[in-house]
């Protein structure tokens, strides 16, 4: 019952289109026997519309024709940079190559940055709170406050980044998104410099 139901519903859709076609070969067919006794039809009243459309009768078939046209395509490119966490060896190789003495190592937050290309981050590690670290190639790393509503273990897995025309991460403008989902904005960006404490 369904198949046949199925093969029904197209050819009543087609019936207005017949019905239609028949209607206008009935009319030029007929033009010559009934020209004097018909009066011609109120072109003017019509304007464009056709009979159909005219008498409130409108053919979805051709409907669907006329909605079908192409007329602007805008192709638009979205490019998503995805940021992984560094190895844990790296990280190691990055710390043993500054020198050390006696005294250990400690990290300051010194000048703030406002951009820093994408293409230039290396890896990405969690911090305390709200804040990750970036690592960046030239051997420098950066830290990252994110908004306070925001955690950094949301980030364990790295983040994504919209890349932007610039092609730059900034502060108060971009946005990190974890594999979690959770989006945050970076709000503050500051260099880290090792001091010996």
């Amino acid at each position: 019952m369904h198949s046949l139901l199925a093969l029904a519903a197209p050819l009543a859709l087609m019936l207005p289109l017949v019905a239609e076609t028949a209607g206008v070969s009935k009319g030029i067919e007929g033009e010559g026997e009934a020209a004097d006794t018909v009066p011609p039809p109120q072109c003017q009243a019509l304007g464009a519309q056709g009979p159909a459309e005219a008498s409130g009768l409108i053919n979805p078939l051709l409907e669907m024709r006329k909605s079908s046209t192409a007329r602007q395509i805008r192709i638009e490119q979205r490019v998503v940079v995805r940021i992984a966490p560094q190895p844990p060896a790296a990280r190691q190789n990055l710390l043993a190559e500054m020198p050390m003495r006696e005294s250990s190592l400690r990290f300051e937050e010194r000048r703030k940055e406002k951009c820093v290309p994408l293409e230039d981050i290396a890896g990405v590690q969690t911090g305390s709170g709200n804040r990750l670290v970036l690592f960046l190639r030239d051997r420098t790393m950066l830290s990252v406050n994110l908004e306070k509503s925001c955690r950094a273990r949301d980030f364990y897995s790295g983040f994504y980044v919209e890349k932007n025309k610039d092609g730059r991460l900034c502060v108060s403008r971009d946005k990190l998104q974890s594999r979690t989902g959770a989006r945050c904005e970076v709000e503050v960006m500051r260099q880290l410099v090792a001091v010996r404490g």
